[in-house]
C-alpha cells in the first residue's frame, strides 16, 4: 500500500455486529489511519490472536468496543510514520506493541508510542506479535500480583498457550520451580523445552494426585490459572500455606468451598493486564527487554493464519484440542 497524499486504503478484519467467528469481516478499503499526536503508524508483519479477543468478539465480555471494530493488539512490524512529539521511534524502526488505536488485525496500526517497544533483531516478527499480552500478563501474574520469590513452586495451569510458555519462561528465569500441565503430549513436550521442571497431562485423571505427590508436603505457593471454571477447586487443595491463585483465564462460572482458603490462608486473585498503571507497565516492559537481551525470553509461535482465515483462528483458539504456543496472523 503506497502512503501518498491522497489517503490510501488497506485490508483490514471489522466487526460491525457481536457474534461468532463469521462477524470477522475482511475488507480491502479500509482508510489507513493517521497518527496524531505521540502516536505512531506500524505497517503490521504479524498480530497475535488472543482469547480475550474472541470474547470481546462474541459480546460477552465486560468491556464492548465501539462498532465496527478491528480486533487486536499484539502486532509486530515496521514504523511506517510518526505524530507529532515522538521522538522514541522513526520510519523503519522495528517494533512490537502490547496494544493499539486502531485494532491489529490489520495491515497497518495506529499506536500510542507509550504502548510500541523496540523488537530486537535476534527476534523475527511472529515472535514479536507473541510478546505483548502474553508476557505481561505473565509477569503481572507472578510478580506484580503473586509476588512470586525466588524459589517459591510455581504450577502453570495450561502451560503451552502463550501465556502459559511465558510464565514457564519468566519463572524459570527467576528461580522458581516450575510445574506446567498441557492436554497432550506435544504441549508437554514444549512446556518442557521452555523452563519447566515438569509437565503433567491435564486429561490424566489422576494427574492432580501427581501434582500433590511431587510438591508434598508443602504444596504449590502459586498457582497461575487459565481456565479457572474448571480448574479452581482442584488448585485450592494443592496449594501451600500462604499460597495464592491467580486467575488470569476463566470461561464461565464455578463452585468452591471457601473453607479450603481458610485451612491454608490461601487466596485467589485476579488479574487483569488493562488494570495496570503506566508504571507497572514500564516495568513489565523492562523486564520484557531484559529478558530479550538475557535470551531466555524466547517466543513460541504455534498455528499461523493468514487474515483471510481469521474466522478459523477465532474458532481454534477456543476449539483447539491443545494450544502449542502464541497464535498469530501473518500478513
Amino acid at each position: 500500500v503506497a502512503m501518498s497524499a491522497t489517503r490510501s486504503v488497506m485490508r483490514a478484519v471489522r466487526v460491525f455486529e457481536f457474534g461468532g467467528p463469521e462477524v470477522l469481516k475482511l475488507q480491502s478499503d479500509v482508510l489507513v489511519p493517521v497518527p496524531k499526536e505521540n502516536q505512531v503508524l506500524i505497517k503490521i508483519h504479524a498480530c497475535g490472536v488472543n482469547p480475550v479477543e474472541t470474547y470481546i468478539r462474541s459480546g460477552t465480555y465486560a468491556r464492548k468496543p465501539a462498532l465496527p471494530y478491528t480486533p487486536g493488539s499484539d502486532v509486530a512490524g515496521v514504523i511506517e510514520s510518526v505524530g507529532e512529539h515522538v521522538t522514541a521511534f522513526k520510519k523503519g524502526d522495528r517494533v512490537f506493541t502490547l496494544e493499539t488505536v486502531s485494532g491489529g488485525y490489520a495491515e497497518y496500526a495506529v499506536a500510542a508510542a507509550n504502548r510500541v517497544f523496540p523488537l530486537p533483531v535476534k527476534l523475527d516478527f511472529r515472535q514479536g506479535a507473541a510478546i505483548g499480552v502474553p508476557y505481561f500478563t505473565a509477569y503481572r501474574a507472578l510478580f506484580q500480583k503473586g509476588c512470586a520469590k525466588a524459589g517459591e513452586s510455581v504450577l502453570v495451569h495450561g502451560a503451552s498457550g502463550g501465556v502459559g510458555l511465558a510464565a514457564c519462561q519468566i519463572a524459570r528465569a527467576c528461580g522458581l520451580k516450575v510445574l506446567g500441565t498441557a492436554g497432550t503430549e506435544e504441549g508437554m513436550n514444549v512446556i518442557l523445552r521452555n523452563g519447566a521442571h515438569q509437565a503433567f497431562n491435564h486429561r490424566d485423571p489422576n494427574y492432580i494426585e501427581r501434582i500433590k505427590a511431587c510438591t508434598e508436603p508443602r504444596g504449590v505457593d502459586i498457582i497461575i490459572e487459565m481456565l479457572s471454571n474448571v480448574n479452581l477447586d482442584a488448585d485450592l487443595q494443592l496449594l501451600s500455606c500462604a499460597g495464592r491463585v491467580m486467575v488470569v483465564g476463566c470461561r464461565g462460572r464455578v463452585e468452591i468451598n471457601p473453607r479450603d482458603t481458610m485451612s491454608k490462608e490461601s487466596s485467589i486473585i485476579g488479574v487483569s493486564l488493562f488494570l495496570a498503571t503506566e508504571e507497572e507497565r514500564q516495568e513489565c516492559a523492562t523486564a520484557v527487554l531484559d529478558g530479550i537481551e538475557a535470551g531466555w525470553l524466547k517466543p513460541v509461535v504455534g498455528l499461523e493464519y493468514p487474515l483471510e482465515k481469521v474466522a478459523k483462528a477465532h474458532e481454534d483458539i477456543i476449539c483447539s484440542s491443545g494450544a502449542r504456543g502464541k497464535m498469530v496472523l501473518v500478513l
